[in-house]
Formats: C-alpha cells, sequence, structure tokens
C-alpha cells in the first residue's frame, strides 16, 4: 500500500504552522525556566518535538484504514493502561494525582495516547453505521465508548483530560447527524446531574476551582492566586509585551507552572496583545487546513478522524486560552505544542502523522 502514496502530498504548509509553533513554544519555556531549577526544559521540548516529527513521517506512512480496522485491540489496551496507571506501584503519583508511568528519566501519560484512541473508535463507530441521521442508540453506544475511559481518567483525578474525552464524542455526533431533539436531551439530563456531581462527583479541590472561577477575589492568597496572577501577567503585556525574558511575573515566579498550563500568560506578557494575537492566528490556520483536509478525505472514516483531531485541539486552545484570561476554570490543560511536555507533543504529532496518511490516500483508489 506503501507504494500508492508519495510525499509530494504532505501537507508541508500545515507542518510549517505545526514547526512554526513548536518553535515558538520552545523560546517561551527557555523564558519561563530562565530562573528555576527546570532551565534545561526548553532543550528537552527540543527533543520531544524532533522525536515526535520522526514519529509522524513515521506513522504517516500506516494505512489509517488499517488502523480502523484494529480499533478494537486499541481500545482495550486503552483501557488497561489506564487501569494499570491507578494501581500503586506500577503508575507514579505526584501533585496528589496518578497519572503517569515512570520509565528511565522521563515519565509518559497513558491518557494523551487514549485521545487518539477514542478519536479513531469514534471513526470507525460513525464510518460503519454509515447513517445520515444519528438515532438515540448512536447517542448511548458513542457515550459508553467514552465513558469508560473517562471514568477511569477522572478517578487519577484528571478531570481536564476527561473533559477533553467529552469534545471527541459532540465532534463524532455531531458529523454523525445528531438530532435537536435528542441533543436537547442530552443537555436536559446533563443539567439535572450537574448538582449531584457537584456534590459527590468532584473532589475538594476541583469544587475549589469551580469557586474560583466564580469569584478568585474571595481568596487571593490561596485559592485564587493562580488566576489572579495570570491575569495580572497577561494585563502587564500591554499591546507590544515586555520582551523575551523580561517579564516581571514570569521571571519573578509569581506565575505558577509558567512552562506548562499558564504558558500562554507568560507569553502573552512578553509579547503583548499583538503577539497573542499573532499565536491565536497560527493556531486558527492549522485547525482551517486540518478541516480542509477533512473535507478532502477519501472516506467517511478519514473525515471524522481529522475532525476527531481538530476538535482535541479546538478544546485545547480555547480552554487553556480561556484559563488564562479568567474565563474558564483552572483544568491543568495544556495549550498544544507550546506547553512542556513530551506526552503531549506526541499525542499530537501521531494525530498529525494519522491526517497526513489521509491526505496522501485522498488520491489512491
Amino acid at each position: 500500500m506503501a507504494r500508492n502514496i508519495s510525499f509530494r502530498d504532505f501537507d508541508w504548509l500545515l507542518l510549517f504552522l505545526v514547526l512554526l509553533i513548536c518553535a515558538v513554544g520552545v523560546v517561551q519555556i527557555y523564558s519561563a525556566t530562565l530562573n528555576t531549577k527546570f532551565v534545561d526544559f526548553h532543550i528537552r521540548q527540543i527533543y520531544w518535538v524532533v522525536g515526535g516529527v520522526a514519529l509522524m513521517f513515521g506513522v504517516s506512512r500506516i494505512n489509517y484504514q488499517a488502523l480502523l480496522e484494529r480499533v478494537p485491540i486499541m481500545y482495550a489496551l486503552s483501557v488497561a493502561s489506564l487501569v494499570a496507571v491507578l494501581i500503586p506501584h506500577i503508575g507514579k503519583k505526584a501533585l496528589g494525582a496518578r497519572r503517569w508511568f515512570a520509565f528511565g528519566g522521563g515519565h509518559f501519560q497513558p491518557s494523551e495516547w487514549v485521545k487518539l484512541v477514542l478519536i479513531l473508535a469514534m471513526a470507525k463507530y460513525f464510518a460503519d453505521t454509515r447513517s445520515e441521521e444519528g438515532e438515540l442508540r448512536d447517542i448511548i453506544k458513542a457515550g459508553l465508548l467514552i465513558f469508560v475511559p473517562m471514568l477511569l481518567v477522572l478517578a487519577e483525578p484528571d478531570m481536564g483530560t476527561a473533559l477533553t474525552y467529552t469534545s471527541i464524542a459532540i465532534m463524532g455526533l455531531f458529523l454523525g447527524g445528531l438530532k435537536f431533539k435528542h441533543a436537547a436531551v442530552v443537555i436536559l439530563i446533563a443539567a439535572l446531574c450537574a448538582p449531584i456531581a457537584y456534590k459527590y462527583g468532584l473532589k475538594e479541590y476541583q469544587r475549589n476551582r469551580l469557586l474560583t472561577f466564580v469569584d478568585p477575589e474571595a481568596d487571593p492568597d490561596h485559592k485564587g492566586y493562580q488566576v489572579i496572577q495570570s491575569k495580572i501577567a497577561v494585563g502587564s503585556g500591554g499591546i507590544t509585551g515586555k520582551g523575551v525574558a523580561k517579564g516581571t511575573q514570569t521571571q519573578g515566579s509569581f506565575l505558577p507552572i509558567a512552562q506548562t498550563d499558564f504558558i500562554a500568560a507568560a507569553y502573552a506578557e512578553e509579547h503583548g496583545l499583538v503577539g497573542a494575537l499573532l499565536l491565536l492566528l497560527l493556531y486558527f490556520m492549522v485547525l482551517m487546513r486540518l478541516v480542509h483536509n477533512a473535507q478532502t478525505a477519501p472516506d467517511r472514516g478519514g473525515t471524522f478522524i481529522v475532525m476527531g483531531v481538530v476538535a482535541v485541539l479546538t478544546f485545547h486552545v480555547l480552554i487553556n486560552v480561556g484559563m488564562v484570561v479568567g474565563f474558564m476554570p483552572v483544568t491543568g490543560i495544556p495549550l498544544p505544542l507550546m506547553s512542556y511536555g513530551g506526552s503531549s507533543v506526541l499525542f499530537t504529532f501521531l494525530a498529525l502523522g494519522i491526517v497526513m496518511n489521509i491526505r496522501m490516500r485522498r488520491f489512491v483508489n
């Protein structure tokens, strides 16, 4: 099969835009960690990006249709990995959560690669269904596909990643022809269950995050500290910013975890409104390029895969950017390709590798 595709059909413009965001991210990680014990994190990020690009090219040669046929096996392995990471002495616990497998000097977060498996699972289900209008059974089956991994991730606990899974389900149901009356029922049920989930399903620190979102000034030195410092950093950047490694909130370590969750705030402080808008424009161009590839996909399964990737990336960007300006609760969702972290970077490039394969097969019979 590989001989029928060519790198001439590779989306080089998409790759250029992605690498441009990665480069901006490396510079910002360097600035954010300059006066911390994580001073070498920007070098590590470069290694992750180089490894991700190599992985992307390798995955782009694998027939995505063959991946769809192996979805049941991959889904079972993904659930098994999420169960295993919860077991003491197997999963690594840090900051009150057990989310990682430790190996050598690094760690791997299985919930990241599960996103890709769920994208493939949703694409497989709706590609096989071939119905123009989604029925109630489609909502139930798609919900069950997402619910099991989501429940396991919530147990880590990691509410941010678990919520990311819902974006995959929503995109799948939307493209699958979800009826308005069914969507209204789902929204109504979710609204009725929200108070119960808030009281019994969330841990205390998660409830505190929601309360902080509503009124961060109620406890500015503790619960509201992160949001307040982030908004100060964004506002102090002004129109053009203070310059690389010159942000007072970032360099003074007032801004928490500036190389990961709040990297957008650190970037806005040092590059201002103009820089922030240019960065958002880059993300918009990446997403529009992905949508174009979805429109030219050779089959229904390919379209669903690419749009699943669009859903996840869009969710991450909207939630992360909204979080740093106080429009969203703090959830710990990274900014794609910008935030430090190997698991997130590798997931993104794995997903792009499958997108590239779909693009290169659009003219293959």
